[in-house]
């Protein structure tokens, strides 16, 4: 790699991090971005919903169409004064680039801009269409972003055949790790009914917690599925339960209990609820129970793209990168609605929202080669 490419890179990663970014804020960092992709010929298509801006960038019409999908916006800070350098300064020390944002995620959507550029101006008459898909509503409750986006494209039936999401999923080193997929999100707020009174008459009251206790031990005991080749089984978990008046001689009359399924796709979010209904309706309780999917599960198994980067990681890094599909959710789960084939490839997420969060310059700059290789093997070779 060229030290002017890898110089380009830095520079416009210094850039988005000095931008203030705070989720759902963009700060001008889209501006930043569109203005490096209109001369390349992308065309540009900005979409705001609320205080979220979403930016859509294509160059070319025809199959297949890679996209780089990312997000401006950054968790707050913390504390300022227990940074080492203001954290929207971005600043090098010993190698390391360091600012809110410089692992997740500026520093990968710098490394896709550079990646792009290189790319179309050696490879101007490359087939199928780059695409880049970017919001400021990533962090937070992520309502307006990308979903947003995707929304749009399934309006005009637009499709996407690979996306590469810029999320930090190294361990050590960039590319030793890469997501194929990740886990669904299903939560449920249950609410057990009893009859509250005076604890020292036991015959006049129905204790709800005492009633949900055994239908607790089953639903924690169940083994809701295996997992498969990629994932883990599925997990159910409570969180939260809140019950009682404060008092020590009242039973309450209701208990709530909030708990969540990470469950991967060899259950279906159907599947789950009905097993939990059949286990509270047999332990014969009365109650409420509300759902919330938050994220779907998405899987992405070896094929072109997983191979394309799996090459290009190998080229650059010389590493036989890992599949994984550990961790939360990303914005991959709603691009995947139109998107059969969704990677996460990025930097190390050692220090991410961290303190002093920080991506070596070395592997920012491999990062960008590695975009830009599994461009060629997708478009070129």
């Amino acid at each position: 790699m060229s030290t002017t490419q890898e110089s380009t890179t830095l520079l416009l990663a210094k850039q988005l991090i000095a931008r203030r970014s705070l989720t759902p804020m963009d700060d001008g960092c889209i501006d930043i971005l569109g203005a490096r992709l209109a001369p390349i010929d992308f065309s540009l298509e900005k979409m705001r919903h609320s205080e979220v801006d979403n930016l859509y960038a294509r160059r070319g019409t025809s199959a297949p169409v890679i996209c780089f999908a990312g997000h401006t916006d950054v968790v707050p800070t913390g504390p300022v004064n227990k940074w080492d350098s203001d954290p929207f300064t971005p600043t090098v020390r010993d190698g390391m680039l360091y600012g809110r944002g410089a692992a997740d995620m500026k520093g990968s959507i710098a490394a896709f801009i550079t990646a792009t550029e290189k790319f179309v101006a050696e490879f101007p008459q490359h087939r199928g269409s780059i695409a880049l898909l970017l919001t400021s509503d990533e962090e937070g409750i992520a309502v307006d972003g990308t979903v947003r986006v995707v929304e749009a494209l399934q309006e005009r039936d637009e499709k996407l055949d690979y996306c590469i999401v810029g999320e930090p999923t190294a361990v050590s080193k960039t590319g030793d790790t890469i997501k194929n997929g990740r886990r669904g999100s299903l939560s449920g707020v249950l609410t057990v009914k009893g009859v509250q009174g005076h604890i020292a008459y036991p015959h006049l009251v129905k204790n709800p917690i005492h009633l949900a206790a055994p239908a607790i031990a089953e639903l924690a005991a169940t083994v809701w599925d295996e997992g498969n080749e990629y994932f883990p089984p599925t997990s159910w978990q409570i969180s939260n339960i809140h019950g009682g008046t404060g008092a020590t001689n009242v039973v309450p009359g209701t208990v709530e209990i909030l708990f969540n399924f990470r469950h991967s796709t060899a259950s279906t979010t159907k599947q789950l609820q009905e097993k939990v209904h059949a286990i509270l309706d047999k332990h014969g309780l009365s109650y409420d129970l509300q759902w919330e999917m938050s994220g779907k599960p998405y899987l992405t198994p070896r094929g072109d793209l997983v191979e394309a980067v799996a090459a290009a990681i190998k080229q650059v890094q010389g590493l036989d990168t890992e599949l994984s599909t550990s961790g939360g959710t990303s914005d991959g789960r709603f691009i995947a609605d139109i998107c059969p084939q969704v990677l996460e490839v990025g930097p190390s997420n050692a220090t991410i929202h961290k303190l002093n969060e920080c991506v070596s310059v070395d592997e920012l700059n491999a990062l960008s080669e590695i975009y830009y290789l599994t461009l060629r093997k997708l478009l070129v070779d």
